[in-house]
């Protein structure tokens, strides 16, 4: 049979072929037939925002090293579940990806009861692609008379004329609130995100109460911290990096390991005397559980090659996150046990969403 004849043969019998036969096809001409057209990408997020940065930094390349394009899907609501849901429930032929972060993976399981998929089960981790470590923030001035706690202008953990500087004077100014029998609001980008547990872990370290105030908008949350609205806000570098340089909020710490090279002059939490406070964002490409291994493998390799692209890296540098590009194993270990590690948390602060 000449190369033609073989070629036109495999796709005739790949066009009739069911997807659990498709399974027992030979590695080669898996790797051969997928992809054979356009892939989605969905994010939990609207664009904009840090996820979405990510994958309009991504997809082209990928979908080069694919020789597919791969088209974003922002599904966004419901802090990142509403994408989570819609990939754990598509086919899993490989042509669907699901942009997967920390909360709607691995925090929400134990803080929603009611959760209508189950990323353990419904979802595979095929890479681990970047991280966002959080910077706590905090306004140049308090709004009190929007502080639901009290209309005391005198109630608040930042100062009106000039806020706290350090993550000292922060603690300081928030244990006094608590005396008061007050809380400190802390604006979150929704109810079981990283930021919303993040502060609770900070808050529970450091000997104070918060108040969540939950906002569903990622942009409600910073005008609502710019304002004074609330009293400090977990975001994420990215996010952070462009509020601090415009003079919007004061930057106090970051959950890195180490200073940012985009906020040299902001210590980490270690620093600050809170080496425990080292939570951050991750987030990680998925495919629906069943989906091929010769594809799950490709995409891996795919991913990896991506994220070792020099323009691709430096992009996300200098968007603010830590490049990673991790193996099928290093990425099931790593879920695994954030799985443990945010059930533990979600448990000790007694938090339920539903």
């Amino acid at each position: 049979m000449t190369p033609r004849r073989a070629t036109l043969a495999l796709a005739a019998a790949i066009a009739t072929t069911t997807p659990a036969a498709w399974l027992a096809l030979p590695a080669s001409a898996q790797a051969q037939a997928y992809p054979d057209h356009a892939l989605r990408l969905v994010v939990g997020f609207p664009p904009g925002t840090a996820p979405d940065l990510v994958a309009r930094i991504l997809a082209p390349k990928l979908g080069e090293g694919l020789k597919q394009q791969l088209v974003i899907d922002n599904r966004a609501g419901a802090g990142g579940q509403i994408a989570a849901q819609a990939v754990a429930k598509s086919p899993a032929d490989g042509y669907t990806l699901l942009l997967g972060e920390v909360g709607s993976i691995a925090i929400a399981p134990a803080a929603y009861s009611k959760l209508p998929y189950d990323p353990a089960r419904e979802l595979l981790g095929v890479s681990e692609v970047v991280r966002a470590d959080l910077v706590l923030v905090v306004p140049y001035s308090t709004n009190s008379s929007t502080n639901p706690s009290t209309n005391s202008p005198t109630n608040a953990a930042t100062n009106a004329a000039t806020g706290p500087r350090t993550v000292a004077e922060f603690v300081t100014a928030a244990r006094a609130t608590g005396a008061r029998g007050d809380k400190v609001n802390v604006a979150t980008f929704g109810a079981g995100t990283p930021g919303h547990f993040g502060a609770e872990m900070f808050a529970e370290m450091a000997g104070f109460k918060i108040e969540p105030v939950h906002y569903r908008a990622t942009g409600d949350a910073v005008t609502a911290i710019v304002a004074g609205d609330v009293q400090a806000a977990f975001l994420s570098t990215a996010l952070a990096v462009a509020q601090v340089k415009g003079g919007k909020v004061r930057a106090l710490a970051t959950t890195a390991p180490q200073r940012s090279p985009l906020l040299p002059d902001m210590p980490t939490f270690t620093e600050a005397g809170y080496p425990k406070a080292d939570f951050s964002a991750w987030f990680a490409l998925f495919v629906p559980t069943g989906t091929p291994p010769a594809a799950v493998d490709l995409l891996n390799r795919q991913a990896m090659a991506t994220l070792q692209n020099a323009e691709v890296r430096q992009k996300l540098q200098d968007a603010g996150f830590t490049v990673l590009g991790t193996s099928r194993a290093d990425t099931e270990r790593m879920l695994k046990a954030e799985a443990t590690r945010w059930a533990a948390v979600v448990k000790a602060t007694g938090f339920k969403a539903d």
